[in-house]
Parts: structure tokens; C-alpha cells; sequence
């Protein structure tokens, strides 16, 4: 008799839980088909107003590292003396790379020999005059860069554009809420839950990299290139819920 009894107890239990989880799937069903979802952009476009660039040099083979070094530091000194004459500020001027390294020439003969060192040294600049870019390019050339690249614009602060771009986002994600639900027959209710991701993207640059060696008095005068800054694109992508009458 005991044991009938705990057997049924023990399908009473079970039928109860059966019951309960059946009861959580159906809720939590109903629940996810009473929300809608929809995605909205919004992009606003603005002038640049940081040039980033990366200005350096490499010196070549030298027959000792002291050689090597040498002409780096000097060359290298004469650039940021060069920059420092086009009021650049020393917080935007950051050395992002020096390596000095030995150069080895292979020969079936001699097998590995070395045959010198060299130095290779990278500064990292924030533009902030955009109408210097140009100038920067040229007088750093003059002073021995020789490496010169990855040019890419941004603005200093975008708080207000991504708010403009936010409110546009919501406001089209609203409106697409409203037409989707008209033509489908439902009745929305209220917002449930706004996510956000946010981009900017530069638009390409073009610009005139062609540089013209003047005769003049013998020393190498670099005119200075043409650099066109475009504009930026600031866009915010929300995906907003809404609840479903």
C-alpha cells in the first residue's frame, strides 16, 4: 500500500512539473510574438577636422649601428624642429616606431654575411590646422622622411553629430514601425527596449601626392602636395521594440 501510494505521488509530481514547464514555454512564446522590431539609420555628414599621418624614415645600410643611428637621431631631431617651426604641439607629435637592425647579405660562397645596420623610425602626427598638411608633408621631406602614409581624417568631437544622427535613427525607425504595422493589420503598443551601434566612416580621400624638386640653390625644396580632407560620415543604426496590442 505505501509503495502505491508513493507511486503516485511521485506521477502526481510529475504531471505537475510537465504541467508547469509547458505553462513557461507558452508564456515565454506569447511574450516573444506580442514584440516587433524594426531598424532605423540615421547619417549626418561633416567636415573633417583632425588630420592623422605617420611621418618617417629610413636610413639605408651603414657599416655600423653607431653610423646608423647617428643619421637617424639627426634627421629625425631636424623633422620635429621642422614641425615644432609649424606650431604642432608636442602632445601631437609620438614616436610609434624604432627599430635598429642589422642587414645581411647571403652568398652561396660566404654563406650569411653582414653588411651593415640600419634605422628605421616612425612618428605618429595629429594635424590639427588641416591647411598644413601639406606643408608638413613637404618640410618633413626636406628634413629626410621618407616614409610617408596612412593619411585618414576625424573629428575632435562627434558627441552632438551622433545625437543628430541618433535622433534621425529613431525617428525613421518610428516611421517604419507605424507603415509596417498599418499595412500588416496590428496595433502598436510601447517601446520596449532601443539598442544602438554607431559608426563613423571616412569617405575616400583623394589627393595630389605629386612633389617637385626646385633647382634653386642647390638645395632640395619640396613643394607641397595638395591634400583634399572630403567629409566624414557619422551613422547610428537603433534597433527599437515595440509591444504589440
Amino acid at each position: 500500500m505505501q509503495k502505491i501510494n508513493a507511486l503516485l505521488i511521485a506521477l502526481v509530481t510529475l504531471v505537475i512539473g510537465s504541467v508547469l514547464i509547458v505553462a513557461l514555454v507558452m508564456a515565454n512564446k506569447n511574450k516573444q510574438q506580442d514584440h516587433f522590431s524594426v531598424v532605423g539609420s540615421g547619417t549626418v555628414y561633416a567636415k573633417a577636422d583632425i588630420a592623422n599621418i605617420s611621418v618617417g624614415l629610413k636610413t639605408g645600410a651603414r657599416k655600423t649601428a653607431a653610423e646608423a643611428t647617428k643619421e637617424s637621431t639627426n634627421k629625425m631631431n631636424n623633422i620635429i624642429s621642422e614641425l615644432k617651426k609649424l606650431k604642432m604641439e608636442e602632445k601631437d607629435i609620438k614616436t610609434s616606431d624604432y627599430n635598429l637592425n642589422p642587414i645581411y647579405n647571403y652568398t652561396q660562397d660566404k654563406g650569411q654575411e653582414l653588411t651593415g645596420y640600419e634605422v628605421t623610425q616612425t612618428l605618429n602626427l595629429k594635424i590639427r590646422d588641416l591647411e598644413k598638411i601639406g606643408d608638413v608633408i613637404a618640410k618633413t621631406t626636406e628634413q629626410g622622411a621618407n616614409q610617408i602614409g596612412n593619411i585618414n581624417f576625424t573629428i575632435d568631437d562627434e558627441f552632438v553629430l551622433k545625437n543628430q544622427a541618433r535622433e534621425l535613427a529613431i525617428k525613421k525607425a518610428k516611421e517604419k514601425a507605424e507603415m509596417i504595422a498599418a499595412q500588416a493589420g496590428m496595433k502598436l503598443g510601447s517601446i520596449k527596449n532601443v539598442t544602438e551601434n554607431s559608426d563613423v566612416l571616412a569617405r575616400p580621400v583623394y589627393s595630389n601626392t605629386k612633389v617637385d624638386m626646385a633647382a634653386g640653390n642647390g638645395k632640395e625644396e619640396i613643394a607641397s602636395p595638395e591634400i583634399q580632407t572630403g567629409q566624414n560620415e557619422i551613422r547610428v543604426d537603433v534597433t527599437v521594440t515595440y509591444e504589440v496590442k
